[in-house]
């Protein structure tokens, strides 16, 4: 059902068994996916890919002009995977070069009042509490869990399987498997009740918290605790994923001091 009271460009794309509510605004150039429901006053505007089954709620703007004094109105483009949903007031920007973009992928959850800027890139299955602000060019890995009021700040890295909880502000890159809490930001140790309930065994739990009592409660530099990791837990993707993703950000993590990055 698409009410009459709906703006919809006559350039846009919508899929089969859409429902798009009175006063909902959908703009050119933009792709809805099977499936999907656009509720009252939400807008989807120009570049915007939205997958199917996706839930938009009232007041969200999917889309919005990039928020960055380098884009002068090129064309550029936002996608939102399958089965996402976007509660009230979500703000999503483009991004704001052609070959760039803002991605959310399949299966995410962005509460109320939340915010992603420019460029950033969410993998899958992750949730966003209320008012939590992503600047950015900020990747954000799969199954990772911002809690409401949370700040990322442009170009921060954040793993899988992270949990950060209300009210931290994010100036670094945080890795795999952490929780972090507090301001200024401390490591919190593992998110292993999450995991576990995905999953995750107890001895794949504790050789992750072995990797990370060596990176951060042994007092020694990042690069002496990546060899430590080596030499002392066995391989596997959940090591590996961790060691990669230190050293693919320069060894420069959250909640380290300056002097053992």
């Amino acid at each position: 059902m698409i009410s009459p009271l709906a703006h919809i460009d006559p350039e846009a794309k919508i899929g089969n068994n859409v429902t798009i509510y009175p006063f909902a605004v959908v703009d050119k150039d933009v792709e809805i996916g099977d499936g999907c429901v656009i509720m009252s006053f939400a807008t989807i505007s120009r570049g915007t890919r939205v997958g199917k089954n996706c839930r938009i709620y009232q007041g969200a703007i999917i889309g919005a002009d990039p928020q960055d004094f380098r884009w002068n109105g090129e064309p550029s483009h936002c996608e939102i995977g399958d089965g996402t949903v976007v509660r009230e007031n979500v703000i999503i920007n483009r991004g704001f070069m052609t070959d760039k973009g803002t991605y959310v992928g399949p299966g995410c959850f962005l509460l109320a009042n939340s915010h992603i800027g420019h460029d950033s890139k969410l993998a899958g299955q992750c949730v966003l509490g209320n008012n939590v602000s992503i600047a950015g060019d900020v990747e954000i890995g799969k199954c990772t869990i911002l809690s409401s009021a949370v700040v990322v700040h442009e170009g921060c890295h954040v793993g899988d399987w992270v949990l950060v909880k209300g009210g931290c502000r994010i100036g670094g890159n945080v890795p795999p498997f952490c929780i972090m809490a507090h301001n200024p930001t401390a490591y919190f140790g593992v998110n292993a009740v999450v995991m576990r309930k995905h999953g995750y065994t107890d001895e794949q739990i504790d050789d992750i918290a072995k990797c990370y009592r060596h990176v951060y409660q042994t007092g020694t530099s990042v690069f002496n605790a990546l060899r430590r990791i080596e030499a002392d837990v066995e391989p596997s993707p959940a090591r590996d994923n961790i060691i990669s993703f230190i050293r693919n950000v320069d060894l420069k993590i959250a909640a380290i001091p300056r002097e053992l990055e």
